[in-house]
């Protein structure tokens, strides 16, 4: 179904984050309303006491969303309000995760609280995860660097693994579309006598290059990949446990001009992207006697990646090592946690080493949650990070939840930083070949706040969300003279963000029926420096209905419609303006016992933007991009379809 805005769907059984039996399907209908459980927060509480606002995609959307896009977990995010996956590269297929009108590279994604991902995760990166094992997901929006550093000035996605339940489990699933992709996951998990369990999850992705409008360029990628991940759970007495992973991706991408096509110079432009990443991570924790609890959490990730732009071919590793230690704990009705990290992200290129950098960031963290009234909780958390490049920067965030009644009120206010790398949207689409030497750039600051009411009434659920940010010293392009090159400055003047976003729900039996709108108002500095312009590629309005009908043990039907509004589009020969689309999708599945029969379409009004324009520019960009920016889908109406088996526990 369409991979635009929906409002996340609360249905997931209590998750723990450690091995602990899962609650079955049924038994989770019952009880969602009360046992969803986050981590990102570092306090386990349910969502629905947490003072800062955490929306959790629970596992029976991550299902549906399996027999959508069973590769990668794109659609899985975009369709959370004021969440916005914005594809950078059309070529090749990168995408970034926008949260509420501020660019990806803010949003930092997490795996069970980790950086398994890198400190930036690269725009191909959200195209390389499977949600095969993921028990639920859970978004944090604005300023987030107070829990988490200077990667998270926008927000935090953490991905949380399925842990193994009390007896053996599998699941097989197999996918073709019709657009000649091909997808092959599985997962498998057991315990291990009484306080060990064990998982693993693989996949084999393959998707061919398609050139849809027939012009030489490839509108769709092709890519071959395998992953493979065991993990590792231990639980021992006396509330001691332990979580290791390991994971290791291989994926080949291909796009830009055909076998014997050429760009409008007259010369083939092949794009590709080779990625080889492995990485382990470890979280722990252990109860001290009359102290606390201490946490451990650790990990290391390395990714080789060989870029090819045309005749230029760039290699380059990027590295991220991270460790944390903080001790928690509970007293009259307030929660602490206090702790030390570090972090260290490394990128090193054999084509152009004068852009290697190392940025090391040891920090000091400190959170406090009070419950002053029974129904008034306050929560505050601060960082300290000294880094080695841009110095020592206090990113501190304030927050609050008033429950009176059915009522659910809360506020939050936020400040973060973000450290400059090379790679905004536009370089990791077009590569560094004609990007000037970093000099004198100053780290981007961002203050964000935030309030929503929530509403339960019956089997309705409505809930209204304000936000707005002021982003200072944004980095972005300049051109250089000439216009065959571009430099990294930072903007004069503020980037304003703001909006609404809206939520309506009717949950009755099997069917749910779901209404979400969001409104954003974003301006930047013009790059004249007078005055303001509409941040491009940033809709103001956006809109979606779903409705599913389920029944565990039977199937479901779904449809849905998502709505997109113009928006402000820059350095396009063709437009200034996008036009306005509608998206529908449709999707069935019915199970007989342990097998499952699905069938997916995808954009049954074929939107897409090439029947209005061409993708290719005439000539290259003065960053040395070929493609203008994507705007709406590029690959219209796709059908994809397959079998899901199951085994043990939940068949």
């Amino acid at each position: 179904m369409s991979h635009r805005f929906h409002a996340v769907a609360m249905a997931a059984a209590c998750t723990s984050f450690w091995y602990a039996p899962d609650v079955h399907a049924e038994e989770a209908e019952d009880e969602e309303a009360e046992e969803i459980v986050v981590q990102a927060t570092r306090t386990g509480r349910r969502v629905q006491d947490e003072p800062i606002r955490v929306e959790v995609i629970g596992r029976e959307e991550i299902e549906e969303k399996l027999m959508m896009t069973p590769g990668n977990i794109s659609m899985l995010v975009a369709e959370t309000g004021g969440v916005r996956v914005q594809v950078t590269s059309p070529s090749l297929g990168a995408s970034s995760i926008r949260m509420q009108g501020m660019k990806g590279r803010y949003t930092s994604l997490l795996a069970d609280g980790l950086p398994l991902y890198g400190g930036q995760a690269s725009s191909i990166g959200l195209l390389q995860i499977a949600p095969t094992d993921l028990s639920q997901v859970e978004i944090i929006k604005g300023a987030a660097s107070a829990l988490y550093g200077p990667s998270a000035l926008g927000g935090v996605i953490n991905l949380v693994s399925r842990r193994p339940g009390d007896e053996p489990e599998a699941e097989l699933l197999a996918n073709v579309t019709s657009r000649d992709g091909q997808d092959l996951t599985a997962y498998a998990a057991t315990p291990i006598g009484s306080d060990w369990g064990a998982s693993i999850v693989g996949g084999v992705h393959r998707q061919s290059r398609q050139d849809i409008d027939e012009d030489g360029w490839a509108d769709l990628s092709g890519y071959d990949r395998w992953t493979v991940r065991p993990r590792l759970f231990w639980s021992g007495a006396g509330g001691a446990k332990l979580y290791a992973t390991l994971g290791t991706m291989h994926e080949d991408r291909r796009g830009g001009t055909l076998p014997g096509r050429v760009a409008p110079d007259g010369q083939p432009f092949p794009e590709t992207q080779d990625t080889r990443r492995l990485d382990g991570g470890i979280v722990a924790e252990a109860p001290l006697a009359g102290l606390g609890t201490l946490h451990l959490r650790a990990s290391a990730v390395t990714q080789k990646h060989e870029h090819r732009y045309g005749a230029v071919l760039e290699d380059d590793r990027h590295g991220t090592i991270f460790t944390e230690a903080s001790l928690a704990g509970r007293s009259a009705g307030t929660t602490w946690l206090a702790g030390v990290a570090y972090q260290r992200d490394t990128y090193r290129s054999e084509t152009f080493s004068g852009f290697d950098y190392s940025y090391d960031v040891p920090g000091v963290l400190a959170q406090i949650e009070h419950q002053a009234l029974d129904e008034l909780t306050l929560a505050t958390s601060a960082r300290l990070d000294f880094h080695s490049e841009y110095g020592t920067r206090l990113s501190p965030r304030i927050s609050a939840l008033y429950k009176p009644g059915a009522l659910t009120i809360r506020a939050s206010l936020g400040r973060g930083f973000y450290a400059p790398t090379p790679f905004v949207e536009e370089i990791e689409a077009a590569g560094l070949s004609r990007l000037a030497p970093l000099t004198g750039l100053r780290a981007e600051t961002a203050d964000t706040a935030s309030f929503d009411v929530g509403y339960v009434f019956g089997p309705f659920e409505t809930n209204v969300a304000l936000f707005a940010s002021r982003l200072h010293d944004a980095v972005r392009l300049e051109e250089t003279g000439g216009g065959t090159g571009v430099r990294l400055i930072n903007a004069d003047g503020i980037t304003r963000t703001q909006g609404a976003e809206l939520l309506l729900r009717y949950r009755r039996g099997p069917v749910t029926v779901t209404g979400s709108y969001v409104h954003v108002d974003a301006t930047e500095p013009r790059p004249s420096g007078a005055g303001h312009r509409i941040v491009p590629l940033t809709p103001r309005h956006t809109a979606g209905l779903v409705a599913m009908w389920e029944k565990h043990g039977r199937g479901r039907i779904g449809i849905e419609a998502y709505y997109t509004g113009p928006q402000s589009l820059d350095d396009n020969p063709y437009r200034t303006r996008s036009r306005p689309y509608v998206e529908l999708g449709m999707l069935g599945e019915i199970s007989f016992g342990k097998v499952s029969l699905f069938l997916n379409a995808e954009n049954l009004l074929n939107v897409r933007q090439t029947r209005y324009e061409p993708i290719l520019r005439p000539e290259r960009a003065a960053d040395g991009r070929w493609t203008v920016d994507a705007w709406a889908p590029l690959d219209g109406f796709t059908l994809n379809g397959g079998m899901r088996f199951r085994f043990g526990q939940r068949s």
